[in-house]
């Protein structure tokens, strides 16, 4: 039998989750540990780190597992990386299911940053008024250009208030919808979206809110990921598991 270890976090893990339950698949969902409270899963569910592509390795050996799906975020590229690595060291199948990364249209005004660091550089300014769309994990970096409102929105409410000398926080879990966000950034008269390139279609309301608004952002580009098989939809993945089992996978 089949024994599918998913790599998740996103939305998609849970997708995926829900899809091999159904058809009666053996997986574990993996997760790192970020999120306090995370949603129930049909299948078995395990948290927490594995000390790096050797770690995984070992534990894709000790726990016989046949299949491997990074369903990881778009911007865990250490972790992406890992699991190249120690799917080829264990000899398992691996397949990633990646959300298409946005792309601007017609109406949108986005500049790009190639990473974290170059989106706080491009802050230098006067004050804005910014909604920081990148989770609590970054969200104290950018306390560097403290000139600026940030507008912050976490699934959990953090152990440690944010160091942002100017900020409001919301604590509320998505998908979120275009009106939604748009009355968001209304009442707190933003006027710069920042964000990282995650894709999908979960977390788009508020580039659409953005683009109606005539708002600019500031887009982080994905990082640079190593060659590897994708899927973009978890029946997709299902398929694959299939193609592998007629030849003898």
């Amino acid at each position: 039998m089949r024994n599918i270890l998913i790599l998740g976090g996103t939305t998609e893990a849970s997708a995926l989750a829900r899809l091999l339950a159904e058809c009666g698949e053996r997986a574990t969902l993996s997760y790192a540990g970020r999120v306090d409270n995370p949603r129930p899963q049909p299948v078995p569910v395990r948290v927490g780190g594995f000390g790096g592509a050797e770690g995984l390795a070992a534990y894709l050996q000790s726990e016989g597992v046949t299949h491997l799906v990074d369903a990881t975020h778009p911007f865990a590229a250490t972790m992406s990386g890992n699991a190249v690595i120690a799917a080829r060291q264990a000899g398992v199948a691996h397949i990633a299911l990646t959300r298409p990364a946005w792309r601007a249209e017609q109406d949108d005004r986005w500049t790009h940053a190639p990473d974290m660091a170059g989106a706080i550089a491009a802050l230098d300014g006067p004050a804005r008024r910014i909604m920081l769309a990148l989770g609590r994990m970054h969200a104290d970096a950018f306390a560097v250009q403290p000139q600026h409102f940030y507008l912050l929105r976490f699934v959990d409410a953090p152990a440690v208030p944010p160091v942002l000398p100017q900020h409001h926080l919301v604590i509320d879990r998505g998908p979120f919808g275009v009106e939604g966000d748009r009355r968001l950034m209304q009442e707190h008269r933003i006027d710069l979206i920042l964000c990282k390139n995650a894709g999908g279609a979960g977390a788009q309301a508020k580039l659409i809110a953005a683009r109606q608004l005539d708002l600019p952002v500031l887009m982080i580009d994905r990082p640079a990921l190593p060659d590897r098989l994708e899927a973009h939809d978890p029946q997709d993945v299902l398929r694959w598991l299939d193609h592998d089992a007629d030849r003898g996978v």
